[in-house]
This record gives structure tokens, sequence and C-alpha cells, in this order.
């Protein structure tokens, strides 16, 4: 039986007050399971990363509740049980690869001999095992991606929440990433909420995919996936994908919604 991992019920989010107060979510209630890759896609201020950082405790919600497992959003974070990649990768130039990956660890006080063996497992996860010693600069803005995701995964969390982590990069480099994506994922075992704007990728990654209307966002459909996994590169082709890209497109332009492509 599969277990769920994340539950919000009735979530809602109010920024300010009185003529100045915006609604940013509104009644989210959605279960997502272990181990699943759950997309998130809507317009612009639609809520989506605001929705990612009520998970990872980064607002609180103004109603509603949250669960990961047994615990509270704060609980799961004090116990590293969630991470975040963010659009910009946000690595410290002056740090080598290697030690950029490990500043988790090495802020947590993990010892010298235990961070570097993760560095290793994690450069060969992402296929840089041959950049330890290089410094952002000399990567790739692609590459500089692969990087964050690993560091988020220094610790070994079990939900990784990305805010569009490929959303600066060009197509074919988005494609590719989306690859590696899913190979890690399907490695570390953890479980993704992935925010994007665009329709192929969300269809491509994820298990399913939640479509949000413009603010306040509510989930008005879930689409649920039925491309076989592993995902290979002739399923791009196949009546399937486009049937679902076809769905989710359609899900969007009932609520009235063009902004994503």
């Amino acid at each position: 039986m599969i277990e769920p991992q994340i539950q919000l019920s009735a979530v809602s989010k109010t920024y300010g007050h009185g003529e100045r107060q915006v609604a940013a979510l509104k009644n989210i209630s959605l279960t997502i399971q272990r181990g699943e890759f759950l997309a998130l896609i809507g317009p612009s201020g639609c809520g989506k990363t605001t929705l990612l950082k009520i998970i990872a405790d980064l607002l609180p919600p103004s109603a509603g509740r949250v669960g990961i497992g047994a615990r509270s959003p704060a609980e799961a974070r004090r116990a590293r049980e969630t991470a975040l990649v963010f659009q910009a990768p946000t690595l410290m130039e002056w740090r080598d690869i290697a030690h950029n990956i490990t500043l988790p660890l090495e802020i947590s006080g993990a010892a010298r001999a235990e961070r570097a063996e993760r560095a290793r497992e994690l450069l060969e996860m992402i296929r840089l095992n041959n950049f330890a010693n290089h410094y952002p600069h000399e990567l790739s803005a692609g590459m500089q991606q692969q990087v964050a995701i690993a560091r988020a995964l220094s610790y070994r969390p079990q939900i990784l929440l990305m805010d569009e982590p490929f959303g600066a990069l060009d197509e074919l480099t988005r494609e590719r990433l989306g690859d590696a994506l899913l190979e890690i994922w399907a490695r570390a075992k953890v479980t993704i909420v992935f925010v994007t704007h665009s329709i192929g990728e969300a269809v491509w990654l994820a298990d399913r995919v939640a479509v949000f209307s413009p603010r306040p966002g509510r989930i008005t459909r879930i689409v649920e996936i039925d491309l076989p996994r592993p995902r290979i590169a002739a399923a791009r082709a196949s009546t399937r994908y486009a049937e679902r890209v076809n769905e989710v497109r359609r899900a969007l332009k009932l609520n009235g919604q063009s902004e994503v492509n």
C-alpha cells in the first residue's frame, strides 16, 4: 500500500491586512504519496511557490493544516526531511563544486571524511565526477543547477521541493536536465513537488499534474500521467504523451489561463 507523505487540508494563505490584503491560496486540499513526483502548474502569481514555502516551513498558512507524515512542517524541517531548490542555483563562487555540495553537512558538523564520501556519491549521481575541483563560473548554467540539486540532497531529505529549477534554461538544456532529474529521483527515492510553467515538462516528469487557478490559487484539476516509466525519448512522440499535454492545456484554458506554454 502506498503511504501518504504530505497532506494538505483546506490550506489558505493571505498576505497583508485591510485594503492591502491579497489572497494567494484558497482551500488547498491534497495528498501526496511517498515517492511520488507531483508537478504544480498555473499562471504567475497563483500561489505555487507560496505552497512550496508553506510545506518547507518558510511561511505559515493563514488557515488549514499541513502534515508531513506525523510531523508538522517545522518538525519535518528540523528533522531535515525537506529540502528546497530554487530557480537560481545560488552557489558560492569561492568554493569548489565538491565543497558547495557538502556545505549543509559542514554547517551541521559532519566529519570531513563523511562530507568527502557524500560529495563523491552525489557527483557520481549527477555525472559530474570530473568537476569536483572546479568552481561555479567554470560550469554551464545547467551544470550549476545539477550541483544545486546535489547540494539539496546532501543530507538525504525525504522530500525535494523544486521551484522552477529549469525555468531560466533553454529548451534543449531543460529536456536534458529533466531526464537527469528523473534518474536522480529514481536513485535517491525522494518525493518531489515540482513547480513549472511548462506543460510539456510537467507531463514528461510527473506522476500527476495539479492545475492551479489564477489568484487566489485553487487546485481545479489533477491530471494523472499514465506514461510508462522509465520515460524514454520515444515517448515524447507518443499519442499518449500528446493526449496528456492536451488534457493539461484544456484544464488551464478552462481556468482562463494563457500564460503557460
